[in-house]
């Protein structure tokens, strides 16, 4: 066995390499546990979708129909396992290959778009210099928030399993000829672990469990990554310590809105662990720090705070006594184990001398590794600070003991229930649901003014009301416990109005959370002093007519009295988080992206007109999902989308469903991704503005805003029967019963549209391959804006015009080129014949056959237009990755896709089996692991 090297020309043969090396072995363990029949069975299916796909062959096709309608439920379930691990191992090879590609850029000198590298360069040749960069940074705020949603089918145990075999896969490239056997052994071994590892959980998955899955990625990817992409910046920047400005967010546990198992327990749990998993991290590199630090008295000089903190220590053994540095990591360990104690009640692992004194606060055993810093770079042990303290300093600073900031979030709807319960037992308001918004403002405003609290001591409360009460209750107590940055903001679900925003105002004071009153009069009189609020309250705007009030809804909430002066002294910080996935599902992929953009463009002019006053930072929060129908799509090319003026340095975005697994299971790919958000922002921020998008796009896009959406709504909510086509052809049931989340898949229990949670609306989309979401509109928008019109000056235009028009508006204008460009990707990975199949599971073939038809029309005109635009017949010619990810995926993918169908077919025909269950929520795990971006 000897090792290939390969020419630039062949870039792609290790990538078929990878994936021909990991499908052997998983053929070799098929054959070895399930018999050579079952091989040969799932060889035989896999050469027939090839032909089907790489040939449009329609006698394989027949072939495979007739395969796959012969096969017994045992007989499916073994093809779909196979097929859906095939699908994860693929994943893996994609993964190493992206880093090998990577890799080879870099050695060449060539430097990548939404690269740290390539961020600076392009910087630098536009005149702005390090001190204007470093200055910017030390303002920032860049976020990525971990969600959880009911799209994450994968198992922790499968993650941890799979992160052996990329570990593997990356040591065979350095691997001398005679050592690649073992190897192989070794990654035959795990391949056996995956296929004997059962894919699908077994019980419903709890928030607990959504926590534990979240917390893996820090500890295999961001408690270390994160240290290293600050130290990668500052070495480009030549050196200086940069302030921390990138911090981690946690929806898991804090989460509430249609989730009733999330609780003040739960809140507990996630900031417990949350705890544990960074102080656990701490005590590994202190304790090995202890190892590296040998520095003995007699050779080396210490700084007198150094010398201070050795002579603190406990550690009085003999053998160390010349040893500062040890004995000083000793005591640190100590404290870092009665602080482990202290918050979680877990036991560290090795214990040198007893555990005492813990740490009262991040910032103190901060402040003891700095002094070891200081020391060593003060007496000639400066290169020892690179490998493991300094990396080791900067995780401190950026995850404390809270390890990321757990956000709150609860529907506006729900507050109103809990004031309304509230001011009924203090007898302010018999009514007041039934009150109007003004009325609602004044009450609220002189009760959050009026120091008493509303409960009543000894009142009976309904259990919604206690139960929201103690989480404003555990906000502050985990506050008061990990520090300030373990809770901090507080999204408020479904913002339609000021009054949603001063109710939860209220309740933070009624649990403490808020002290003083807004009134300057009232806050001279006042012990507290003037209002302060330790949470920020965040409104979400998530429908399209939610997202034309948004700038209205601020402007008068910074209007009322007390607010802005409130809002500055309580950090000066409101973070805005606009919706992504329900603005889609209620207007389409074109409306909802315009929307988007006209909401931030309108909240950018409210607080650069200084409306708000001076001292107040707006900060965007991204609700991107997934699929491109709920926001997804690459998040360098969506930064950089973003209307000018409104990132400024400050961004939160979520990430969520198995998009968290793609992005962040593999550490060096998930150092990426991080990079690339800091690259993006940067540029966003300081490069030169263009000159401002021409009124005649605006206008432009306005047009297709509407007839996009009109098109959309027409198909679904206004055509009779599309609720009954979408739940046949789509696994949107099979969904809603698999155990991949602890959120039930529908608010309300209705089959309405509306009701639908956004998350399984798309995913169910993405299972089919039609990806309704993300296209459905912009075809017959361009259709009627090409059709002609009256302009602004009452002159028609023409066609050609009019092409010219949306030709230039894709070149210049990055918001219509980022748009489209996600559009091409999900028009790649959509396929209608597949997506045929699925409907063939609707029982009313008249029905059927309206709705399908009028779907694959709206799918070609959205090819022309896309074709007419970009002027690529061809879907992802600028994207040679994904198509490259797409020629060697799908065929694969295929068979899963047409075994669903069967399955779903015989479940609805009144079979009900546990392993034919079992087979369809595989096929769908192996779905969403195949085309990597379906929720």
């Amino acid at each position: 066995m000897t090792k290939k090297t390969y020419t630039p020309a062949d870039k792609d043969e290790p990538l078929i390499e990878d994936i021909r090396f990991l499908g052997r072995l998983l053929g070799d363990v098929i054959r070895e546990q399930e018999g050579a029949a079952a091989f040969d069975l799932i060889e035989r299916i896999r050469q027939l979708s090839v032909a089907y796909r790489r040939h449009d062959d329609r006698k394989a096709e027949r072939k495979l129909e007739s395969v796959l309608t012969g096969l017994t439920h045992d007989q499916t379930t073994s093809v779909i396992r196979a097929f859906t691990y095939f699908s994860h191992l693929a994943n893996l090879a994609e993964d190493r290959h992206h880093i090998r590609r990577r890799t080879f850029h870099e050695r060449a000198g060539n430097v990548q778009a939404g690269s740290l590298k390539g961020a600076l360069k392009r910087l630098s040749e536009a005149g702005i210099d390090r001190d204007a960069i470093v200055q910017t940074l030390a303002h920032s705020y860049i976020a990525p928030v971990l969600t959880a949603h009911p799209t994450e089918v994968q198992r922790k145990s499968l993650l941890d399993a799979e992160r052996g075999i990329a570990q593997l896969l990356l040591q065979r490239e350095s691997l001398p000829p005679g050592d690649l056997p073992a190897n192989e052994e070794q990654v035959r071994a795990c391949v056996t672990q995956l296929w004997q590892t059962r894919l699908l959980r077994t019980s419903k998955l709890s928030v607990a469990d959504e926590i534990d899955n979240a917390l893996s990625y820090y500890e295999a990817t961001f408690l270390r990554q994160i240290p290293r992409l600050y130290r990668d910046l500052e070495q480009q920047l030549g050196d200086s310590e940069l302030p921390s400005f990138f911090h981690m967010g946690q929806w898991i546990g804090g989460d509430r809105d249609g989730n009733p198992f999330v609780t003040a327990d739960t809140l507990d749990y996630a900031l417990r662990h949350q705890a544990e998993v960074a102080l656990r991290f701490y005590l590994t590199e202190v304790h090995a720090l202890g190892r590296d630090l040998s520095m003995s008295a007699t050779l080396v000089k210490v700084t007198p705070e150094m010398q201070a903190l050795a002579d603190a220590s406990p550690d009085k053994d003999e053998h160390r006594q010349d040893e500062p540095y040890r004995r000083a990591l000793t005591g640190v360990y100590a404290r870092l184990a009665a602080t482990l104690f202290a918050l979680t009640g877990g036991q560290a692992a090795r214990h040198a001398v007893a555990p005492q004194n813990p740490y009262l606060t991040a910032e103190e055993f901060l402040a003891d590794l700095r002094v070891i810093r200081a020391s060593l770079q003060a007496n000639h042990s400066g290169a020892l600070v690179p490998q493991r303290l300094g990396p080791l300093v900067r995780a401190v600073d950026v995850f404390g003991f809270h390890l990321a900031t757990v956000d709150l979030r609860q529907s506006s709807d729900k507050h109103e229930e809990v004031v309304a319960e509230l001011l009924a037992h203090a007898r302010q308001e018999a009514d007041y649901s039934a009150l109007d918004e003004a009325a609602k403002r004044e009450l609220l405003l002189r009760l959050i003014n009026d120091a008493r609290p509303l409960r009543v001591a000894g009142a009976v409360y309904s259990e919604h009301t206690e139960s929201e009460l103690a989480i404003f209750a555990a906000a502050r107590h985990m506050r008061e416990r990990f520090g300030a940055r373990a809770i901090r903001h507080y999204i408020i679900s479904h913002t339609e109005s000021v009054s949603d925003l001063l109710e939860v105002l209220l309740l933070q004071k009624e649990a403490g959370l808020m002290t003083g009153p807004l009134s300057p009069e009232l806050a001279e009189q006042a012990v507290e002093g003037p209002a302060h609020a330790q949470l920020i309250v965040v409104p979400l705007f998530e429908t399209i007519e939610d997202l034309r009030q948004a700038a209205p809804i601020m402007r008068e909430f910074y209007a009322l009295p007390g607010i802005a002066d409130m809002l500055r002294r309580s950090g000066g910080e409101q973070d805005i988080m606009l919706g992504y996935s329900d603005s889609n599902k209620d207007g389409g992929i074109f409306t909802s992206n315009w929307e988007l953009y006209r909401a931030e463009r309108a909240l950018a002019a409210l607080f650069a007109e200084g409306e708000p006053g001076e001292g107040i930072t707006m900060r965007l929060f991204h609700g991107r999902g997934g699929t491109v129908g709920r926001g997804g799509g690459p998040s360098y090319d969506a930064i950089l989308a973003q209307p000018p003026g409104t990132v400024r340095g400050q961004i939160r975005l979520t990430e969520q469903g198995e998009v968290i697994a793609s992005k962040y299971a593999n550490p060096e790919i998930g150092r990426r991704n991080l990079e690339t958000l800091v690259a993006a922002t940067l540029e966003a921020t300081l490069l030169p503005e263009a000159k401002p998008v021409p009124e005649a796009f605006l206008d432009t896009a306005a047009l297709l805003s509407q007839a996009s959406m009109d098109a959309y709504r027409k198909l679904v909510y206004e055509t009779p029967g599309f609720t009954d086509y979408f739940f046949a052809a789509t696994p949107i049931r099979e969904i809603a019963g698999l155990n991949i989340g602890s959120r039930p898949a529908s608010r309300k229990p209705s089959q309405k549209i509306e009701d639908l949670r956004a998350i399984p609306w798309g995913f169910s989309w993405g299972q089919c391959r039609l990806t309704l979401p993300g296209w459905f509109g912009f075809g017959s928008a361009v259709e009627a804006y090409l059709a002609g019109g009256t302009g602004k000056a009452g002159k028609k235009d023409s066609r050609e015009s009019r092409e010219r028009c949306l030709k230039q508006m894709y070149r210049e204008w990055s918001f219509l080129r980022t748009l489209l460009s996600n559009m091409d990707m999900v028009m790649a990975k959509s396929d209608l014949a597949l997506a045929h199949r699925y409907a063939g599971l609707v029982p009313d073939a008249k029905l059927r056959k309206k709705i399908f038809s009028a779907i694959e029309a709206e799918w070609q005109r959205t090819q022309d237009a896309l074709t007419l635009i970009t002027g690529e017949s061809d879907r992802l010619a600028g994207n040679p990755a994904l198509a490259r990810s797409i020629k060697h995926r799908f065929p694969y993918i295929d068979p899963l896709h047409h075994l669903q169908v069967e399955l779903l077919r015989r479940h609805r025909a009144g079979e009900d089996s546990l392993r034919l269950q079992r087979g369809i929520h595989i096929s769908i795990n192996g779905i969403a692991a195949g085309v990597r971006n379906t929720g």
